[in-house]
């Protein structure tokens, strides 16, 4: 990758670059190269996806998933980033992959691409919050909190409990978002240093309070499937192909949002370069220090039992691994981590939204594309918050207290997101040696870095529209509907805006509308 100035590039300042793509500076460019980082190294959150998302692995693979999956998918997740900063570096615009989209193909793709990003950043917001919201009670249980009437020591009415504390949650996200951006641009630094000092003291934690640990035997070679598919087999041809991409969703969940450095590319001073190195830097150290993560959580786990029994849930490795005190501390690592994610997930969906109304993608586009005073798309901001809230309804109901809708929706936002960044790097394929690069650039290694992107995301639209369960099958015996993996929604939803597009939308939505210009477009 190269960062000199190279064909079909020129130097130019921020605002003027902004010009040549046809947009005005609304947004205030007050943002620095390492807080464009942060927002994405923040919202990829090592504390909060590899602790939500452990039980997937621990369930449908095992050790292996984690500590030899992590590392396998990881490194396919950053020929994704490094394709999306190339991208980033020649559109640095707050619309990020629809805009790609359409200067590559057209307004066609542009129109799906910004309805698959919607819809996996709007999830994004919702299951961040939500599993937030499950690591607040787990830790309220330790400390035996009883308010209001509301006892979260007495393990009842958790599904409740939990929802109660995730829109709780979600009012702070709005309100930090609303009125501090100052204050999330300096939460987002702060969190870098709270992610990296936070995993460092876990793992010590994690490595020397406990009397015991696992070997490196059962870390890098156990097999688990705790799934109920194929008769709990880890050695037939199912496991392999059926059981254990499930458990893949790990790393494929963790790995997401690091679209946010594009998405806030027009806040940033440099973005051409910036935003394009936050993108996958982000990744990058975000593999680094999961990986360790999720190696302390499989050396600690000497209790397989305790672990399995609460469906693979992380918190039970701390419980039954470390003192009391420990454990209450890893907790709040982790909570305090998953809160700074879910309000750059904030972030990053609004601007998103309000990118998609500026040029009429949005219904209600004329609404949601103002900012107000203070130059923060405030109704953007309201309308993601508003939508996470009511995509999260389902988790009010599940099964032994499990949540199956959020389930459901870490698939459905992982699905989309990706889809929403592999279109455009295929169209950039596509463009072969036409596209002109910015001033970061794969150079002659497009080819295989975009091919593999490619293969990667295949592999996660096959895993995570896997059975979750053989009960969540209509045509098993003790079928149960709320079993059902719910993740070919992701792809369903959009489609259906694609039936509008082609009904009506095709004549309304023209791409990018320049702002330079808009006074135009609005009397025409």
């Amino acid at each position: 990758m190269t960062t000199a100035d190279g064909p079909g590039t020129r130097p130019t300042t921020d605002e003027q670059q902004l010009a040549d793509l046809g947009y005005k500076q609304e947004l205030a460019r007050a943002w620095s190269g390492f807080t464009n980082f942060a927002i994405s190294f923040t919202i990829i959150s090592v504390l909060a996806g590899t602790f939500t998302t452990f039980a997937f692995a621990w369930q449908n693979g095992g050790p292996i998933a984690a500590s030899i999956g992590w590392p396998v998918l990881c490194a396919l997740v950053l020929m994704v980033a490094f394709s999306m900063a190339e991208l980033t570096s020649r559109y640095p615009t707050a619309g990020g992959p629809y805009w790609w989209a359409y200067d590559l193909g057209g307004k066609g793709w542009s129109w799906m691409t910004g309805w698959f990003n919607i819809v996996g950043l709007v999830g994004i917001v919702s299951s961040v919050a939500y599993g937030a919201a499950t690591f607040l009670n787990a830790t309220l249980g330790l400390y035996a909190v009883d308010i209001l009437g509301v006892n979260f020591a007495d393990g009842e009415h958790i599904l409740s409990e939990t929802w109660l504390l995730f829109f709780l949650i979600l009012v702070v996200y709005t309100l930090v978002n609303i009125f501090g951006d100052r204050i999330l641009a300096l939460a987002n630094n702060i969190s870098v240093g709270w992610h990296v000092l936070g995993v460092a003291v876990i793992i010590a934690l994690l490595v020397f309070v406990p009397d015991d640990h696992q070997s490196a035997s059962f870390v890098f070679g156990e097999r688990t499937n705790n799934s109920g598919l194929h008769d709990g087999s880890t050695t037939n041809l199912g496991f392999w192909l059926l059981v254990l991409p499930i458990g893949f969703l790990l790393a494929m969940y963790t790995q997401t949002g690091y679209d946010a450095s594009a998405h806030t590319a027009e806040e940033t001073k440099g973005a051409a370069i910036s935003a394009a190195q936050g993108v996958w830097r982000s990744v990058f150290f975000s593999a680094l220090i999961g990986w360790l993560v999720l190696l302390a959580f499989l050396f600690a786990a000497t209790d397989e039992q305790a672990v399995s029994d609460a469906g693979g849930f992380v918190g039970s490795i701390f419980t039954s691994a470390l003192d009391t005190w420990a454990a209450k501390m890893v907790l709040i690592i982790a909570t305090i981590g998953q809160i700074f994610c879910g309000a750059a997930g904030l972030t990053s969906a609004s601007r998103t939204w309000y990118a998609f109304s500026r040029d009429r993608g949005m219904p209600g586009w004329a609404l949601f594309r103002r900012v107000n005073a203070d130059r923060v798309p405030f109704n953007a901001v309201m309308g993601v918050s508003v939508f996470s809230l009511i995509i999260a309804i389902p988790a009010l109901f599940g099964e032994n207290n499990i949540p199956f809708a959020f389930f459901a929706i870490t698939g459905i936002c992982t699905v989309g997101l990706y889809l929403a960044y592999i279109i455009p790097i295929y169209l950039r394929l596509r463009k072969g040696d036409d596209f002109k690069p910015g001033p970061w650039n794969l150079g002659r290694r497009y080819k295989l870095v975009n091919t593999l992107a490619i293969v990667f995301v295949v592999l996660v639209v096959y895993s995570l529209n896997l059975p979750y369960t053989p009960a969540g099958l209509p045509w098993n015996d003790g079928f149960d509907a709320s079993l059902v993996n719910y993740t070919p929604l992701a792809i369903v939803v959009p489609l259906i805006f694609g039936v509008w597009y082609l009904v009506s939308a095709k004549d309304r939505y023209q791409g990018p509308v320049r702002t330079l210009e808009e006074d135009v477009v609005t009397r025409d």
